[in-house]
């Protein structure tokens, strides 16, 4: 991976093999980011997405292998108890324009992944809500 910062945002190259989670909490970790907002394309070769259950307020995971274009790749980087927190949605094609996608669990990249990060100048932290039984903004 590697990434330039020009003013508050940063683009950022990951590269064949990387895990798109891992290097999002480093370019944090490294940038001491406690909220902003992420964006990104590319291709990946294995990933796996949820969609959460409200009923059961537990997710359901896909995994999926093969080639793949991320067709949007969105979310944000806040903190939860003070600590890293990313909270990411993928979808992605395959070669018959089938696309699938949901909360990315992670996401291994076969080729490039173009990531934007737009760096907000504030702390906006989480807390586990009950009732949800998720993670909520908590302002």
């Amino acid at each position: 991976m590697e990434y330039r910062r020009f003013g508050t945002t940063i683009v950022a190259r990951i590269d064949k093999g990387e895990e798109i989670l891992e290097q999002v909490k480093e370019i944090a970790s490294r940038e001491e980011i406690r909220l902003a907002s992420v964006r990104a394309l590319g291709a990946v070769g294995a990933f796996t997405v949820g969609v959460f259950r409200t009923d059961e307020k537990q997710y359901l995971s896909n995994q999926f292998t093969g080639d793949f274009e991320i067709v949007s790749l969105t979310g944000t980087i806040n903190t939860m108890d003070g600590a890293f927190y990313c909270h990411l949605h993928m979808s992605a094609g395959n070669e018959k324009g089938e696309v699938f996608g949901g909360h990315l669990n992670r996401a291994v990249v076969s080729a490039t992944c173009e990531m934007v990060i737009e760096v907000i100048d504030a702390v906006v932290d989480r807390r586990f809500d009950e009732a949800i039984g998720l993670n909520l903004l908590r302002f």
